[in-house]
C-alpha cells in the first residue's frame, strides 16, 4: 500500500514553476522555453510553458500571469511584453510568489531576480557591427544610417535603441542617423519601411533592425532591391531565415543573445528563490556579434543552432 501511495506523493512534492513568454510561436521564445524545459528535467521541477500567441497581446499575457499565480506555484518566470502595462500585475503577483523576470523589464521593483541581455550594450554592439560593415565596404566609417524598432514602449527595444544612438554619438561622428522608425511588430511593416528608406535615402549605407521580426522584413527588402552590397544591415537575434541572410550576405551581422541560458537560468534562479536562497538581483546573460566570417566558430555556432527539442 505504501509503495502505491509514494508515487503521487513524490509528484505532489515536485515544485511547479511556470514560465510565461511573450509569444509561444516565435523561434526566439521556443529557444527560451527549451532552456526552461531542460532546467525542469535537470532540477525536478514541473515547468508549464505559457504565453500569448503574439507579442502585442498585452492583456492576454496579464491574464496568463494572474491565472498562473492563482494556481499557487513555487515561483513564476516571466518575460513582460510591455514595460508600463505589466508593472502593476507583476507587483500583485510578487505579493504571493517570487517573480523572476527575463528578457524585458517591467515598471516594477518587485522582481526577486532579473535575467536579461544588457540591451543597451546590445545596441552598442549593433552600432559597432554596423560601423565595421560600412568601413569594410567604403573604407571610412561615414554616411547615412537608419534604425528600425519593432514596437513602441517595449523596455528591451527602447534600451537597444538608446545604446545604438549613444554609441553612434560617442564613437562614430561620421555616421548620421537619418531615420528612426518604429513599426507595429510585423515583418511586412519592416519590409515596407526598409523599401521606403531605400527609395528616400539614396546615400543610405547602414541599417540596424533591433529585433528578429524587423530584421526579417528589412532583410527581405534588401534582397528584393539587390542592395546587400551598398547597404549594410545588422539584425538582432536569429532564426533559419536570418541565418540564411547572413550566409548569403544579405545581412552583414547579427547581434545574438543567449535565450537558452535565459530560460534555463530563469527556472534555476526561481527554484532557489522559492527555497528562500539568496539570488543575484541582476544577471547579464550576454550578447555577441556574429558575422559571416565568424559564424562557424564553436561559440557562435552553438548560439545560432541551439538544441530546441
Amino acid at each position: 500500500m505504501a509503495a502505491v501511495l509514494s508515487a503521487p506523493t513524490y509528484a505532489a512534492d515536485q515544485p511547479t514553476i511556470p514560465i510565461i513568454v511573450k509569444d509561444t510561436t516565435s523561434n526566439y521564445w521556443q529557444i527560451v522555453l527549451a532552456g526552461a524545459r531542460k532546467a525542469g528535467q535537470d532540477l525536478g521541477v514541473k515547468v508549464p510553458e505559457l504565453g500569448a500567441q503574439s507579442e502585442s497581446d498585452i492583456n492576454g499575457q496579464i491574464s496568463i500571469l494572474e491565472n498562473a499565480v492563482a494556481e499557487k506555484p513555487a515561483a513564476v518566470v516571466i518575460a513582460p511584453t510591455e514595460f508600463k502595462a505589466l508593472g502593476k500585475p507583476v507587483d500583485e503577483a510578487a505579493k504571493k510568489v517570487p517573480v523572476i523576470g527575463i528578457d524585458s523589464a517591467a515598471d516594477s521593483k518587485a522582481f526577486t531576480s532579473f535575467l536579461t541581455t544588457d540591451n543597451v550594450q546590445g545596441g552598442r554592439i549593433g552600432a559597432d557591427g554596423l560601423a565595421d560593415g560600412i568601413k569594410e565596404k567604403y573604407g571610412k566609417v561615414e554616411g547615412d544610417v537608419a534604425l528600425i524598432t519593432s514596437l513602441p514602449g517595449v523596455g528591451s527595444l527602447d534600451q537597444r535603441a538608446k545604446g545604438f544612438k549613444e554609441e553612434l554619438a560617442a564613437k562614430y561622428p561620421g555616421l548620421k542617423l537619418v531615420a528612426d522608425k518604429v513599426a507595429d511588430g510585423k515583418a511586412t511593416t519592416a519590409l515596407n519601411i526598409m523599401t521606403d528608406l531605400i527609395t528616400a535615402n539614396p546615400n543610405l549605407r547602414g541599417v540596424f533592425a533591433s529585433n528578429l521580426i524587423m530584421a526579417q522584413g528589412a532583410g527581405q527588402a534588401i534582397a528584393e532591391n539587390k542592395k546587400a552590397d551598398t547597404i549594410k544591415l545588422v539584425g538582432f537575434d536569429s532564426d533559419d531565415k536570418l541565418i540564411g541572410f547572413l550566409k548569403d550576405g544579405t545581412i552583414y551581422a547579427l547581434v545574438v543573445q543567449d535565450p537558452y541560458r535565459m530560460g534555463y537560468d530563469g527556472i534555476k534562479t526561481a527554484l532557489a528563490a522559492s527555497k528562500g536562497e539568496k539570488v543575484e538581483k541582476f544577471v547579464d546573460t550576454g550578447a555577441n556579434l556574429i558575422t559571416k566570417a565568424n559564424m562557424d566558430g564553436e561559440k557562435q555556432h552553438a548560439l545560432l543552432f541551439p538544441k530546441v527539442k
